[in-house]
């Protein structure tokens, strides 16, 4: 049985089913931390995704590169990161050149009610000389996308009822 969600204007049913795409492991524990008590609340299903660009790397020589990091402690700390929530937790490796574009197949494919991150940090002219993998998930998806404060910045005060300045 579901309880209300922790924040009145975001409903449990989109936190039925999340793909949750999730870069490292510093990314995983940050993600999981702000994303339970809301898929805890629903009852929902996560659907932890790491994409690696195959046109680079193969998944043995990426593995290789990046040691315990790939992808195996990123999932582990999905996984612990939920523990005791009463979360399901499903992960998938996926492969691509298009970040944004393998995360929303696997949301098609996994019939997800939203894609669930909690964005990175980097400065605002490196994403647009480099792309960014936010900016084109939010353009380019027909699944809802959630963007969820970072549960340990200081400068979120998540009990504050004021979201817009």
């Amino acid at each position: 049985m579901s309880t209300a969600s922790p924040h009145p204007l975001m409903p449990d049913s989109l936190f039925r089913r999340v793909v949750v795409p999730v870069a490292n492991r510093w990314d995983a524990e940050s993600t999981t931390a702000a994303l339970a008590p809301y898929v805890s609340a629903a009852g929902g299903t996560v659907i932890a995704v790491h994409v690696y660009d195959d046109s680079e790397l193969s998944a043995e020589e990426r593995a290789a590169e990046e040691g315990e990091e790939f992808p195996d402690a990123i999932f582990e700390q999905v996984v612990s990161g939920l523990e005791g929530t009463g979360v399901d937790v499903e992960t998938e490796l996926l492969s691509g050149e298009n970040v944004a574009r393998a995360v929303i197949d696997a949301a098609h494919d996994h019939d997800a009610s939203a894609i669930v991150f909690t964005p990175r940090g980097g400065s605002r002219w490196i994403k647009l000389l480099t792309g960014d993998v936010t900016t084109a998930l939010v353009a380019e998806s027909d699944v809802p996308v959630l963007a969820l404060p970072d549960a340990d910045d200081p400068d979120v005060d998540s009990n504050s009822d004021s979201h817009a300045e």
